[in-house]
């Protein structure tokens, strides 16, 4: 069993990580960037799921499952976000139709 320290230590170290790429990436592409880290949104989705499952499987403690669970919705709003957003930029490439 990994201890869970040290997975804090990688969220955290993740996180920063994650923090100083997106700071250096110029404003103007932060919207295209993010359509296409939707796909990796659905990634971390099948993976909430799966590790969710596999607890309820285990009969592990409720706190994993409840941690699951949270796990689940937070990737579902961030994949239905980043849809959204990606709907929204690509509507401002359509042509106006004259009225």
């Amino acid at each position: 069993m990994i201890h869970p320290l040290i997975l804090v230590a990688v969220f955290v170290v993740c996180t920063v990580a994650g923090y100083f790429i997106i700071r250096s990436v110029p404003s103007l592409l932060h919207t295209p960037l993010m359509s296409g880290m939707n796909a990796l949104s659905g990634v971390t989705l099948v993976g909430a799921l799966t590790a969710t499952g596999v607890a309820l499987l285990l009969g592990e403690t409720m706190w994993a499952q409840v941690c699951g669970g949270i796990a689940i919705v937070l990737a579902t709003v961030n994949v239905f976000g980043g849809f959204g957003i990606t709907h929204r930029m690509l509507r401002m490439f359509h042509k106006k139709k004259p009225s």
